[in-house]
């Protein structure tokens, strides 16, 4: 029963955190300088005509009344029209737009977390050697150098230097997806990967030190067993939390990412929706954006009584 309480209050803070970054989305839009009447119409177009727009987009009632019925859409998944060129529905949109998007991010997170959890592990039993001061040198180059520096040089030595990987998306593509894939997945893990990194490594080196280690250790343990069973199972829960926030920060690294390397994901597409003031994708793309987090936010927190006995007796 408390498990299930428990379950049902992350469920009621998640819509809440969805209801707000809708309302947020939606005063940002309030805000925006352009009117969106006026550049559906053009330069050229009469006050009438504009007018004219401007009711038959809603945009001449209250700002409660709107925000009221896009709110209810959302809740149908029903996120309108594109304002602009087809009109195209927004959930068809989002339905080609949304499986790349989380194929890059998901691909990028369980490279970070693989590499940064095998980095971090290899620093903490080698610490304060050669191999612990190597990692820790990398992962501040991770974390300090930002996707937009570290993309145009990865971009300049493989794809125009070494002639290995495509520079950007082709719709009539020549290669395995793959190739298109790598850059922006490596540059787009490089940051969560030193991050995940340097929380291993001082989570292991804090549980390596805790008596029932050295008493393994003592017992004439295998180091592998140790290593894994011991250290790395009780280490592992606040870096398996922390993957969490960092699918979070690879969503919105994807806007950058997506834009420099032309991938039809919902990051461009927010991007250039943006900037031609179509607020319909961009709320709906946000509102995705942020209904993905709040989803993985909530399984990392389901994850965590199954490793952690602590956890779950506490919660049952």
């Amino acid at each position: 029963m408390r498990l299930a309480r428990a379950v049902g209050f992350r469920l009621l803070y998640g819509l809440l955190s969805l209801i707000f970054i809708t309302f947020v989305t939606f005063v940002a839009n309030e805000a925006a300088p352009a009117d969106p009447a006026v550049i559906f119409a053009g330069e050229k177009a009469s006050l009438a005509d504009v007018q004219l727009i401007r009711h038959r987009m809603g945009l001449d009632r209250p700002w409660y009344v709107r925000y009221g019925e896009s709110l209810w859409k959302d809740a149908h998944l029903d996120f309108g029209n594109s304002y602009y060129g087809t009109q195209e529905p927004v959930g068809e949109i989002l339905k080609r737009d949304v499986p790349l998007t989380l194929r890059v991010s998901l691909l990028a997170i369980l490279l970070a977390s693989a590499i940064g959890i095998f980095l971090g592990t290899l620093a903490a039993v080698y610490e304060n050697r050669f191999v612990d001061r190597s990692v820790l040198t990398l992962s501040t180059l991770g974390v300090t150098l930002p996707n937009f520096v570290l993309a145009p040089l990865l971009v300049y030595v493989f794809a125009l230097r070494l002639n290995y990987l495509p520079q950007n998306w082709e719709v009539t593509r020549v290669a395995p997806d793959f190739f298109y894939l790598l850059l922006p997945v490596v540059i787009l893990a490089a940051r969560p990967m030193a991050m995940l990194t340097r929380l291993t490594r001082a989570s292991m080196v804090d549980t390596m030190r805790q008596e029932f280690v050295r008493m393994a250790i003592a017992k004439g343990v295998p180091t592998f067993r140790v290593i894994v069973r011991h250290s790395l199972r009780n280490a592992i829960l606040p870096v398996i939390t922390s993957i969490g926030t960092s699918f979070g920060y690879l969503l919105t690294g994807s806007f950058v990412i997506e834009t420099i390397f032309t991938l039809p994901g919902i990051g461009r597409e927010t991007i250039e929706a943006i900037q031609a003031r179509d607020y319909p994708i961009v709320q709906a793309c946000i509102l995705v954006t942020g209904m993905m987090f709040v989803i993985l936010n909530m399984l990392v927190d389901m994850i965590l009584p199954i490793l952690d006995p602590r956890i779950r007796e506490a919660q049952v």
